[in-house]
């Protein structure tokens, strides 16, 4: 058996603060969720993955990690059994379940093993794509633990950067560089969303031009549709939907989405949001209804990129739907997809549990019900509250709109101490 020990599972429990025994309580947790029985893991289990002694949880095992994680089970440093650490698996030997979650094969072995200085002569392969792919599986976990932060737009834009350089550090086939070109506009599009979610909107625009050249050079129909999902989506944020909409409608019309329903359910989701935003109601309706039959048909056991995998399910059209319905006053129906919204959100989701539990507390307020709707604002955590713009100026809102609907009520008195208490800290 490889005893090799897998140190990229131990920096991401150094990283995120786990224990062995606090890791194993956690995706025993997940497990419950996943097939309604208890997990049996403890410490000792989590110490055999370090150790490298198991390299390959069971799958059940594996999809609660990557649930708890954010990460495909293969960023994490396991290796898929039959596989040589060394050695990438064909694509058509893969069963449907490492299909659906894989980045690219070995990429374990590609993180650990220390880039070659640039040379003229050097040969660049696709273990340089897989350690980048690798960085990029990371800043899509911190955008989801953190969002909207300037040091992950910055990092990520000097991973895009750094995905340059190799084209210049040497030889390469086409497919090496086609896939380096892709992974610049990969870290490109979380520098914009990150931009975008920190309401940095002149930023995300320049980040934008950029990830859609290399976009374009890479051939990538993945990569072009998040690019220009994402510009839908800032423009929304904007305020502006007849540009939201044709941003939109370029992600849509990809021959993507008509090979992926996934893909095609997501365009059709982040539609109907951009209807609410314009006051739509029927278009609104019409969006997420077709976006919902969308995803019944897509096939979970296709691959998909890390990016897809790690944020759009149930949770993530229920969070689009309730922005639109929010958007459109009918706060009942908001309220309704924000609960469901919560039931489904994955652990690691942090920034989006904080965005959904902000506008839950608009569409109560909105209904009369200040007393709940003070209650659900007071579980956003205070980082959230203080350093992810999006939330901030939510939660401002809501304040403003409680104060001027409850004017000297305990629930107004409760939130300005509260509040009071998250600028303390900050």
């Amino acid at each position: 058996m490889d005893t090799t020990r897998n140190t990229v599972l131990e920096a991401w429990m150094a990283e995120h603060g786990y224990s062995s025994n606090s890791l194993a309580d956690t995706v025993n947790r997940a497990l419950e969720r996943l097939t309604g029985r208890p997990g049996g893991l403890d410490g000792s289990s989590v110490r055999d993955w370090k150790a490298g002694r198991v390299t390959w949880p069971k799958s059940a095992t594996r999809k609660a990690l990557e649930d708890v994680s954010g990460l495909p089970a293969i960023a994490l440093g396991f290796v898929p059994r039959g596989r040589p650490s060394s050695t990438p698996a064909p694509r058509q030997q893969e069963d449907p379940d490492m299909k659906r979650r894989t980045l690219v094969g070995g990429i374990a072995a590609a993180a650990a093993a220390a880039a070659a200085p640039g040379t003229a002569s050097r040969r660049i392969g696709m273990s340089d794509v897989g350690r980048l792919q690798k960085r990029f599986a990371e800043i899509i976990a911190s955008d989801h633990r953190h969002g909207g932060q300037l040091g992950i737009e910055q990092r990520a834009a000097a991973l895009a950067d750094e995905a340059l350089n190799l084209q210049n550090a040497g030889s390469a086939s086409q497919r090496v560089r086609s896939s380096l070109y892709a992974s610049a506009a990969a870290f490109r599009s979380s520098a914009m969303w990150a931009a975008i979610d920190g309401r940095r909107y002149d930023v995300a625009k320049t980040h934008m031009r950029e990830a859609q050249a290399l976009a374009e050079m890479s051939g990538d129909q993945a990569i072009k549709f998040r690019i220009w999902s994402h510009a839908g989506a800032m423009y929304r944020h904007m305020g502006r939907p007849a540009d939201a909409f044709a941003a939109n409608g370029v992600a849509r019309n990809l021959h993507l989405t008509r090979r992926d329903p996934l893909f095609a359910s997501l365009g059709l989701a982040r539609q109907g949001a951009i209807h609410g935003a314009a006051q739509d109601r029927t278009g609104t309706r019409r969006a997420f209804e077709q976006a919902q039959e969308a995803m019944l048909r897509a096939d979970p056991a296709d691959y998909r990129p890390v990016w897809m995998l790690a944020f759009y399910d149930q949770a993530e059209l229920d969070s689009l739907a309730l922005s639109a319905h929010l958007a459109l006053g009918d706060y009942s129906t908001a309220e309704f997809h924000a609960h469901r919204c919560l039931s489904a959100l994955r652990p690691h989701m942090i920034r989006s549990r904080a965005i959904t539990t902000t506008r839950l507390a608009h569409a109560q307020l909105a209904q009369g019900a200040p007393e709940a709707a003070t209650a659900t604002a007071m579980k956003v955590p205070a980082e959230a509250a203080t350093q992810h713009a999006r939330v901030t100026r939510m939660l401002q809102e809501f304040g403003a709109a409680l104060r001027a609907t409850a004017p000297g009520s305990t629930s107004a008195q409760t939130w300005t101490e509260h509040s009071a208490t998250w600028r303390m800290a900050a």
